[in-house]
């Protein structure tokens, strides 16, 4: 139904403008050969494969003379911006998008792969700006949560924006471009000058001779089963004491003058705060070492992978308990003041901007929870086809509930096992709870340990 949809609306729009039938014709062509790239197999010790002889369709569709010109997407380019008065007549002539516009030139030969379970693959195209763009080509990984989400965030950013409070913090989340190109294989905009907080660490520990290996790791992981006491202790004797607080040394590394230093960590508070917010709201989960970024310029957080949305992580083998991460190492990065000052108003700043703008967040997220596209829980082999109406919709209970949960949340409602505990909180002890929640020891001790809440 939906595939019909998209052609319909296609063929309307090449019966209005006869000249889009070769674009649309043109991009369809590029769409299939980034599908061949994103889907090519790959031997386990392959670092990298060349254009001209692994995609040689598709670096000459590219240098075709007449091949239409496709922008190549980046965030930048797919928001369009508004225009900022209301009521004027004069809207016809406001341009959406204003800034330069770089069009697909080429492919440099070398297709990176990364070492990563899925073997994705990195790209550099060749703008018509002369400049280079990099593309991380994703294979068997459903993309559309990412980009939805993305589209949320960037709704977010525009609430953050017109706010007094937050325009003044500076307070946004850091986005990127998500294209799906099928259900399971997509683009994904490079995020250039970023490390993950895991590697971070590693190298950290390792200087100090302190990094405990996966062998060692195994042997602290208790049964699922162990006495809370029991996990406790591992983590408080074991654990901890081999990883100390040492974030707060990449700062002092990366930003080495006072000015820079000062405003990385500002950014890094504030950024960490509202997406912690955010993420708290969304249920997003699995928030390891690998899917926290830093900006090595700025020194922002940047969140990757929303695969785990609508709070999956609970259902995992072992459940995540924590609302978000804020592990000793993420406290230790905040300064002396830790999650006091900065992080903690951030934090309330976002809350309350998303209490206020409640109604039109609801909006963006409902059709997202409805999704049929959208699995919830993991499908079941065999399992029936999902029933849906005559309208094509998914009537989905599961859904229902979901939508529940995060209206609950942006009122204030504590709930733990699906019980509501007590009343509404306000905003500052909503916060105050959370903060308690991520950073309480029994809880982190609990957590998965390759989720790494020692680090």
């Amino acid at each position: 139904m939906r595939v019909n949809r998209c052609k319909e609306i296609l063929n309307k729009a090449i019966h209005m403008k006869p000249a889009l039938g070769k674009f649309i014709g043109d991009a369809t062509r590029l769409t299939d050969k980034l599908l061949e790239l994103c889907n090519k197999p790959v031997d386990g010790n392959t670092g990298t494969l060349s254009m001209s002889v692994h995609f040689r369709l598709l670096k000459k569709l590219v240098e075709e003379p007449t091949l239409s010109e496709i922008l190549i997407p980046l965030q930048s380019v797919l928001i369009p911006t508004l225009p900022s008065t209301a009521g004027k007549r004069d809207h016809a002539d406001h341009d959406p998008f204003p800034g330069h516009w770089a069009y697909i030139a080429g492919f440099d030969d070398v297709v990176e792969i990364l070492p990563s379970l899925q073997k994705p693959k990195k790209i550099s195209l060749k703008g018509s700006d002369g400049k280079s763009y990099i593309m991380m080509c994703k294979p068997k990984d459903d993309l559309r949560k990412d980009c939805r989400l993305m589209e949320f965030n960037s709704l977010i950013n525009k609430c953050l924006r017109k706010d007094a409070e937050s325009r003044r913090r500076e307070l946004h989340i850091r986005t990127y471009a998500v294209i799906p190109l099928n259900d399971e294989c997509g683009i994904i905009e490079w995020v250039n000058n970023t490390a993950g907080l895991r590697n971070i660490l590693i190298k950290l520990y390792k200087e100090r001779r302190i990094h405990m290996g996966g062998k060692e790791l195994r042997q602290c992981m208790l049964p699922k089963t162990a006495p809370l006491e029991e996990k406790l202790k591992i983590f408080k004797e074991t654990l901890l004491p081999r990883h100390p607080p040492v974030f707060h040394e990449w700062f002092l590394r990366t930003f080495p003058d006072p000015t820079s230093w000062y405003n990385s960590r500002s950014a890094y508070c504030r950024s960490t705060a509202v997406m912690s917010m955010v993420g708290y709201i969304l249920g997003l989960g699995d928030r390891h070492g690998e899917n926290i970024l830093f900006d090595s310029l700025t020194g922002e957080c940047v969140h990757v992978d929303f695969n785990c949305l609508f709070n999956k992580g609970e259902t995992f083998e072992v459940p995540e308990i924590v609302p978000f991460r804020l592990t000793h190492n993420m406290v230790n990065g905040m300064g002396p003041m830790g999650t006091e000052g900065l992080f903690r108003r951030a934090c309330e700043v976002t809350m309350r901007l998303m209490r206020d703008q409640r109604e039109s967040l609801m909006s963006v997220l409902k059709p997202f929870v409805h999704d049929p596209l959208v699995e919830w829980s993991k499908p079941v082999r065999g399992g029936s086809k999902v029933q849906a109406n005559e309208t094509g919709e998914v009537v989905n209970e599961k859904a229902k509930t979901h939508v529940l949960d995060i209206e609950q949340r942006l009122q204030g409602v504590i709930k733990t096992r699906n019980r509501v505990k007590g009343l509404p909180l306000s905003i500052e002890g909503h916060v105050h709870y959370l903060i308690q929640e991520a950073t309480d020891e029994n809880l982190l001790s609990q957590m998965y340990l390759g989720w790494a809440p020692y680090m």
